[in-house]
C-alpha cells in the first residue's frame, strides 16, 4: 500500500466522506450515526498524516476514537504503526477493529501484530524445558503439555492463542526466551522461529499493530525488531498515551535484579552440565553468582516488601554504605569469574556465547550502581524477594525530542512523518501540559473533544461528608461500611477502587467478611483470581442465579477497564489519587520543579490526582444508555481550595449533596435491574456503536 488512494482527492476531504450519514462507516458498525467530536478529531488527524508533525489528541469516553484515527491512518496509503498501552488492546485492535474497517473501506492493506519476545513460544526453550523443567506441581506439568500439543498446530506462537492459560503460570517463563537467554542468529531453531516470523511479517505490512513497553523496549536497547521497523515508517499512532512517559522511563535507563543474577546461574549450570560437563566446576561458579545476588538482598534486611528505597549517595537510604558496596563488588566478582570461564567454551555452543554476554552486561551494571548517580537521573531501590537496582530518567522527553522528533530533521529527503497521541485522559488544562511535558511535546498541535456522553443525565457524583478524613486509619473501614451498604441496595453493580494495597486488603476483607456466606452478594478482590477472570465474573453480575458482584481493586484496574451496560452503576473511589510523597521518582520530580521555581503540588500532584482521578471515574459510563454514580470518600474534594480543580477534571455529573440524595440516586438504579436470569450485558452487547473503545 503505496501512495495515497486513487482519486484527486486528499485524505481529510476522504476521511470527512467516510464519516457522513450513508458513508462507508455505515457499513463498518452496527448503529453508527456521525458524531461532531468524532469526526472533528479523524479530519485533525487527516490534517497531521497530510503535512507531517505531531498531533495530542484528548477524546473523551465515547467519542469513538479508534475509528477517528485509524480512517484516516488507513486512508493516507501510507506505513503506518500503531501502538496500545497493553497486548489486550493490542488484540483487541488487531482482531476487530482493524479488520472491520479494512474491509468497509474496501483497501487491499496488510495488517500484522507485533508483541515482544515474552508474548511468544520459543521453540528452543520448549526443547529445553521438555527435558529440564522442575515443575512445582500437576497443574504445571499439564500446562506444559497442554503448549506441546499447542506448538504442533500454531502459526504464530502467540500465546495469547492458547485458550486456559494462566498469565502467571510458571511454565510460561519456562517455554518463552528473554533479551538475555535468547540465542539469537545462533539459535537451532532459527528459521521457524516465531519472534522472528512475527518481525518479518511486521516489515512486510502496511499497518503494524505494537504495544508501548515494545517500542521503548527498542529505544533503550535496538533489540525488538523496531530498529528496522521504524524508519519504514511514516504514520505512528499512539492510543492510550497517558501511559507512555511512566512505560517509557522504565526502559531508558539501567537496572539489575537479583532474580537476573539467579536465573542466569541456573541456566548456566544447566548448559554447563549439558554441554561442557568436566571443562569447568559449573556448581561453583554457579553457586558463586547465585551466592553473590543473595548476600546483596541480605544487606538489605528484613523491610517490608513493596518498599522503595531513595538512593542519592552510594547506598540507598537506610542501608550501610559500607556493606552494600561490598555486596555489590562480590557480584562484580562473580561475574567476571563466570565471564572468564564462559570465554573457554564459547565456540562450543551458541548458549554459551550468550551466556557470555549476559554475565559481563550484569558486571557492567553492578559497577554502574557502586558508582555515583548520573546527572539529571534518580536512582532507587525496589524491594521484595528479590531486590531490583534502578537508575532512570525524569522522564522521557529528552529521548522523543532527540531519537524521535529530531531523528525526522537529520534524516531529510523524505517526507516528515506524523505522530499522532490520543487518550482520553491527557491532563487538566488546555495545553494537557500534564502529558505534552514529560513528553518532550510542547511545540505539538493540540486538541481537546468533548465526550458525547449526556453527563448531567447519566451520572452524578456524591462526597460524603460524615466519613472519617483519609489519614485517620478508621477511614478504610468507613469506605467498606459505605460501599457495602450502597451495594446491597444495588444487588451488587458495585467497583470499588483504592489507592493502596493496604487499602484494597483492608476494604477488600472487611466486605468478604460481611458478605462471605450470606449468598447475597459476592467480593472479588484483586490478586485473588487472574484479572481477565476476575473481570469476566463481574461482568456477569447476577445472572444465571448466580450472586450480584463487588469488585474491590487497586492499581491497573483505575483504567482500561470496560464494564457497560448494568454490571457496573456504581464507583466508589476511597481517597484523592495523589503521588505518593516517599516515591523516590515523584521526590525528583518535585525537586526539580523547586528548582526551576514552580510548584511541586500545583504543577505536578494535583494534574497527576486530576488525570488518576478521571481515569477512575471513566470507568463509570461506558455507553449513552449506561446510568451510574460515582462517590469519591474524600471530604477535601469539597472542603479544599485545590478540590475545584479536580472536581472540574472529572465529567460535568450532577452533584448530589447530602446522603437523601445519594440513596435516592441508587434507589432510582435499583429500579432498573435486569430480569432475572439475564445477563446485564445482554441488550448492550446488541449495539456495537462506532469504535468508542475502552478509555
Amino acid at each position: 500500500m503505496t501512495g495515497m488512494p486513487d482519486g484527486i482527492a486528499g485524505i481529510e476531504d476522504l476521511t470527512r466522506a467516510a464519516f457522513e450519514p450513508g458513508g462507508v462507516l455505515s457499513h463498518a458498525a452496527d448503529e453508527f450515526s456521525p458524531r461532531s467530536g468524532q469526526t472533528e478529531m479523524a479530519l485533525a488527524v487527516a490534517r497531521t498524516i497530510e503535512t507531517g508533525g505531531a498531533l495530542v489528541v484528548e477524546a473523551g469516553t465515547g467519542v469513538g476514537k479508534t475509528f477517528s484515527y485509524l480512517v484516516p491512518a488507513l486512508l493516507c496509503g501510507e506505513k503506518v504503526l500503531l501502538s496500545t498501552a497493553t497486548k489486550t488492546l493490542q488484540d483487541q485492535l488487531f482482531g476487530r477493529d482493524l479488520p472491520r474497517l479494512v474491509k468497509a473501506l474496501g483497501l487491499p492493506v496488510r495488517t500484522a501484530l507485533l508483541k515482544g519476545r515474552a508474548s511468544y513460544l520459543c521453540l528452543h526453550r520448549l526443547d529445553l524445558a521438555r527435558v529440564d523443567a522442575t515443575l512445582p506441581d500437576r497443574t504445571s506439568v499439564r500446562a506444559l503439555a497442554k503448549v506441546e500439543q499447542w506448538a504442533q498446530a500454531t502459526r504464530t506462537g502467540d500465546l495469547a492463542e492458547l485458550a486456559g492459560l494462566d498469565e502467571r503460570s510458571p511454565v510460561i517463563p519456562l517455554v518463552t526466551s528473554t533479551r538475555d537467554n535468547c540465542l539469537g542468529s545462533q539459535c537451532p531453531n532459527l528459521r521457524a522461529c516465531h519472534v522472528n516470523l512475527a518481525r518479518r511479517e511486521a516489515l512486510a505490512a502496511d499497518v503494524v499493530v505494537i504495544n508501548h513497553h515494545l517500542f521503548f523496549a527498542d529505544m533503550a536497547v535496538r533489540e525488538s525488531g523496531m530498529a528496522e521497523l521504524l524508519p519504514t515508517v511514516r504514520v505512528a499512532i499512539f492510543d492510550e498515551a497517558h501511559q507512555l512517559n511512566e512505560t517509557g522511563v522504565q526502559f531508558l535507563g539501567a537496572h539489575l535484579t537479583t532474580g537476573q543474577l539467579i536465573d542466569f546461574a541456573h541456566d548456566m549450570l544447566a548448559a554447563g552440565l549439558q554441554l561442557a560437563r568436566g571443562l569447568a566446576d559449573w556448581q561453583l561458579l554457579a553457586a558463586d553468582v547465585e551466592h553473590a545476588a543473595r548476600e546483596l538482598r541480605l544487606v538489605v534486611g528484613k523491610m517490608q516488601a513493596g518498599s522503595r528505597l531513595r538512593w542519592t549517595g552510594l547506598a540507598p537510604e537506610q542501608i550501610d554504605a559500607a556493606l552494600w558496596q561490598q555486596a555489590l563488588e562480590g557480584v562484580n566478582e562473580a561475574c567476571e569469574r563466570a565471564l572468564a570461564a564462559l570465554a573457554t567454551v564459547s565456540e562450543i555452543a551458541p548458549d554459551f556465547a550468550r551466556l557470555h554476554e549476559r554475565v559481563a552486561d550484569f558486571g557492567h551494571r553492578a559497577v554502574l550502581f557502586m558508582d555515583s548517580c548520573e546527572a539529571g537521573k534518580v536512582r532507587w531501590l525496589d524491594v521484595g524477594q528479590q531486590l531490583r537496582l534502578v537508575e532512570s530518567p525524569l522522564d522521557i522527553a529528552h529521548a522523543v525530542q532527540t531519537r524521535l522528533l529530531r531523528a525526522d530533521q537529520d534524516e531529510g529527503g523524505g517526507s516528515k512523518r506524523s505522530w499522532i497521541f490520543t487518550s482520553a485522559t491527557l491532563g487538566d488544562d488546555a495545553r494537557l501540559t500534564w502529558f505534552t511535558e514529560p513528553c518532550g511535546l510542547g511545540e505539538a498541535e493540540v486538541l481537546r473533544v468533548d465526550s458525547s456522553f449526556d453527563y448531567p443525565a447519566q451520572a452524578a457524583v456524591y462526597v460524603p461528608r460524615e466519613l472519617p478524613k483519609p489519614s485517620d486509619p478508621a477511614h478504610s473501614g468507613g469506605v467498606a461500611a459505605l460501599a457495602g451498604d450502597a451495594a446491597a441496595r444495588l444487588g451488587g453493580r458495585t467497583m470499588v477502587l483504592t489507592t493502596t494495597l493496604r487499602a484494597l486488603r483492608a476494604i477488600g476483607q472487611a466486605m468478604q467478611e460481611r458478605f462471605t456466606g450470606a449468598g447475597q452478594l459476592e467480593v472479588l478482590v484483586q490478586g485473588q483470581m487472574p484479572k481477565r477472570r476476575m473481570i469476566d465474573r463481574f461482568r456477569e453480575g447476577a445472572s444465571h442465579g448466580r450472586p450480584g458482584c463487588v469488585l474491590v481493586a487497586s492499581a491497573s484496574f483505575w483504567e482500561g477497564v470496560d464494564v457497560p451496560g448494568q454490571a457496573l452503576q456504581l464507583v466508589v473511589i476511597d481517597k484523592l489519587p495523589f503521588p505518593p510523597p516517599g516515591d523516590p521518582l515523584v521526590q525528583a520530580r518535585s525537586l526539580r520543579l523547586e528548582s526551576q521555581g514552580r510548584s511541586p503540588f500545583n504543577d505536578y500532584f494535583v494534574p497527576e490526582a486530576a488525570v488518576a482521578l478521571k481515569q477512575g471515574a471513566g470507568r463509570l459510563i461506558r455507553r449513552e444508555s449506561d446510568q451510574g454514580v460515582l462517590v469519591v470518600c474524600d471530604t477535601r474534594l469539597a472542603s479544599m481550595g485545590y478540590g475545584r480543580r479536580l472536581m472540574a477534571a472529572l465529567p460535568a455529573m450532577r452533584r448530589l449533596q447530602t446522603q437523601q440524595a445519594f440513596d435516592a440516586a441508587l434507589d432510582a438504579l435499583g429500579q432498573e435491574a435486569p430480569p432475572a436470569g439475564e445477563s446485564p450485558m445482554a441488550a448492550d452487547t446488541r449495539q456495537i456503536t462506532a469504535g468508542a473503545g475502552a478509555a
